[in-house]
């Protein structure tokens, strides 16, 4: 069952199953494609925070000051914890973000910096050590790039990061099609193969 809900209309109470993180821009985005492919076989009540209509701000020493006064009291009842809350409780996390210049767009880096939030995503040992407070077991990168990704450490790899170091996310996909834009490409063809790969891969019944 797929049930898109705004995330401007936050219920807390209520479960979230899957929490897609939308950071595509175009009408005809190639990687939201296969982010919808992977989402109808996971066949759950989806979430969805589309970021470019959420147009989430970066932190400036306003907003810094206030956030960090507001968990330094353990105040999380501002709308600005509305994210990390989401984040926090669903069980599964699918992120849909293009390849862009090494990485993805930076509203989908913005939005990591509403859900970095100690107390709520993650928290510090007593040796500073952190340590997830996330409810989810699996995350799905959904990725796809004109040339080649020879490179994700900017991308990929710094979800990956966040989750293994941060979040415990423990089962980190990266579902990626590339050479989308090179002349001669088979462009339907690339992404069907990428579709086929979710299921070949048993990506799916690995969660």
């Amino acid at each position: 069952m797929l049930i898109y809900a705004n995330s401007t209309n936050t219920d807390l109470k209520r479960e979230i199953m899957i929490l897609f993180i939308n950071a595509c821009v175009r009408d005809d985005s190639r990687t939201k494609r296969i982010a919808d492919f992977l989402l109808k076989h996971l066949n759950d009540e989806i979430k969805e925070v589309n970021l470019e209509k959420e147009n989430i701000i970066p932190l400036n020493s306003k907003t810094l000051d206030l956030r960090t006064k507001l968990i330094e009291n353990q105040n999380f009842d501002d709308p600005i914890f509305n994210y990390a809350k989401d984040f926090a409780k669903a069980d599964t996390i699918a992120i849909a973000a293009p390849f862009w210049d090494l990485s993805f767009p930076s509203s989908l880096k913005c939005y990591i910096e509403a859900i970095n939030i100690i107390g709520l995503t993650f928290a510090y040992s007593p040796e500073g050590i952190p340590y997830g407070l996330c409810k989810a077991k699996s995350l799905y990168y959904v990725t796809t790039a004109g040339g080649p990704i020879f490179n994700t450490e900017f991308g990929f790899g710094y979800i990956k990061s966040l989750c293994s170091n941060f979040y415990g996310i423990k089962d980190i996909y990266c579902i990626k099609a590339e050479n989308l834009d090179i002349i001669g490409s088979d462009v339907e063809n690339i992404l069907k193969k990428t579709e086929e790969q979710i299921l070949s891969q048993q990506i799916i019944a690995a969660t």
